[in-house]
């Protein structure tokens, strides 16, 4: 990390066109670590002239000279991976071996985009009539931008600027003003992977610099990941400027815990879910549904689960869990915990008033177990995105279901039972878009993509995988003929048939 992390315009760190900064702090010791540089719409509009021309020629390269690059990428990468945990860890507060997961989880995806010559294979039809073949191409879009979260700083840019680069795009990142170095970082890797200058990019801002990308004329599509509210005004903002948009938006995740379980399983693989750096995770698990018998046994072993995780500095190997991003995010696991409590709710275990000595000053909550909330509080039906887990109890498998699919949000939902009607049920029946049987973070791995349903997701497209080929390339499809130069053909004035 540098004192001021700026933007990466034409392979070049820069500050050009910044009219104001931001400090960069480590949520573990509420200290300013650094400097951002925000850009602003003509640190945008710089950004992208010099996308559009670099584009023009990357898209001309071989593929097999982009899946070429991008082996000697995910060999950076790795290369690299502990000094890339340090820094987000640094930034964002998570436990370095979990920046290390993350940073193995965007590498799926990188290594799905070594692989893209079978990606973007066409069709071909001979002699759909006679004389007459069909065969379908996929081109890259132009220049698309991302805009990426600060929970994942290295996996989520990664489900977009590799296969976007690979398909022969030209890619610009505004990642979260949170923990922007990883960004920068891997700006590094990919010029020093052979990548042509202006083809990656990073610009960093607030909402000028986001709402230029959305509204920039020579911008082809938006990927977004973030808050429900925000995916849905990027959404409909680029969108309207006629661009195409994926935007992931927020999630309350349910684990529903069947009589038949394997509880003290069930409860150890839900806390991973819910207290895991810190619970901001789109797909953790803030709320566990105890179905009929399993409700008091699951809230026990929850509560021994809770009590033994270490939180602490991300640095220290025996940490489980670090800070919260900021003082206003422990101050909403905070205060939502007692509203909850006022309204009936019981605390089992209570996160409120936690510090680490020698880090009084970091963003610190400790993990929190709620049962009894009613089912109107801010704790149960919003996204709290902190270490809080409330237990809902019903009676059975069918008030669960209910229960989850009467839900706003449908990105990640598990099932914990050994019974596979119930489980073969619940995936035909959820309203949801991924699903995990035992298994609580259902994330695919990076050849499958990754989306949610309701308002999880807003546009056509999931993340990642297949899917993000098809986002970042459009089709033709060409109809040809090759009459001999003596060949008397006679036109109709009908419209054509397959004759």
């Amino acid at each position: 990390m540098t004192a001021t992390v700026k933007h990466v315009i034409a392979g070049e760190e820069t500050t050009a066109n910044t009219t104001d900064t931001q400090p960069i702090v480590n949520p573990a010791t509420g200290e300013e670590i650094g400097t951002l540089a925000l850009g602003n719409a003509e640190t945008v509009d710089t950004a992208v002239k010099i996308a559009v021309k670099a584009q023009k020629e990357w898209a001309k390269v071989s593929l097999a000279k982009r899946t070429q690059l991008m082996y000697s990428m995910r060999d950076l990468v790795i290369k690299h991976t502990d000094e890339i945990a340090q820094i987000i860890s640094a930034e964002h507060g998570k436990t370095v071996d979990d920046a290390k997961g993350e940073i193995a989880r965007g590498l799926e995806t990188l290594e799905f985009a070594t692989s893209i010559t079978q990606e973007t294979r066409g069709d071909f039809s001979n002699n759909v009539s006679t004389g007459v073949d069909i065969h379908t191409i996929r081109q890259p879009l132009g220049v698309v931008a991302g805009i990426t979260p600060f929970n994942f700083p290295a996996m989520v840019p990664f489900w977009m600027h590799p296969i976007a680069i690979a398909t022969g795009n030209a890619f610009i990142l505004k990642p979260s003003e949170r923990d922007p170095s990883a960004s920068n970082f891997f700006a590094r890797l990919y010029k020093e992977a052979g990548l042509p200058d202006g083809v990656f990019q990073v610009v960093h801002g607030g909402k000028e610099t986001v709402e230029s990308l959305c509204t920039h004329p020579d911008v082809s599509a938006v990927s977004f990941v973030g808050s429900t509210p925000i995916a849905k005004h990027v959404h409909d903002l680029a969108s309207a400027h006629g661009k195409r948009v994926q935007a992931l938006g927020g999630a309350n995740n349910h684990a529903v815990v069947m009589p038949d379980a394997n509880i003290e399983f069930a409860a150890a693989q839900i806390a991973s879910g819910a207290f895991g750096a810190a619970g901001e995770r789109c797909m953790a698990v803030p709320v566990a549904v105890a179905v009929g018998d399993s409700a008091e046994p699951l809230i026990a072993a929850l509560k021994t689960e809770a009590e033994k995780i270490k939180v602490g500095i991300g640095t220290d190997p025996e940490t489980g869990m670090g800070p919260v991003i900021t003082a206003d995010a422990r101050k909403r696991v905070e205060d939502w915990t007692t509203e909850a409590e006022k309204a009936g709710a019981t605390v089992v275990v209570d996160g409120r008033d936690f510090t680490v000595e020698g880090c009084e000053n970091g963003f610190w909550v400790g993990p929190t177990l709620l049962t009894d909330v009613p089912l109107d509080q801010k704790a149960y039906c919003d996204e709290v995105f902190g270490p809080m887990l409330v237990v809902v109890k019903v009676n059975n498998f069918d008030e669960a279901l209910e229960l989850v699919n009467s839900s706003e949000f449908g990105n990640g939902t598990a099932i914990f039972t050994a019974s596979g009607h119930y489980a073969r049920r619940y995936q035909e029946e959820v309203q949801v878009g991924m699903i995990g049987i035992n298994v609580p973070i259902p994330t695919p791995v990076g050849y499958y993509s990754f989306g949610g349903w309701k308002n999880s997701i807003f546009g056509e497209y999931h993340a990642h995988g297949p899917e993000a080929v098809r986002f970042y390339t459009r089709m033709k499809a060409i109809t040809e003929r090759w009459p001999h130069q003596d060949e008397a053909v006679e036109a109709s004035m009908s419209f054509p048939t397959h004759d």
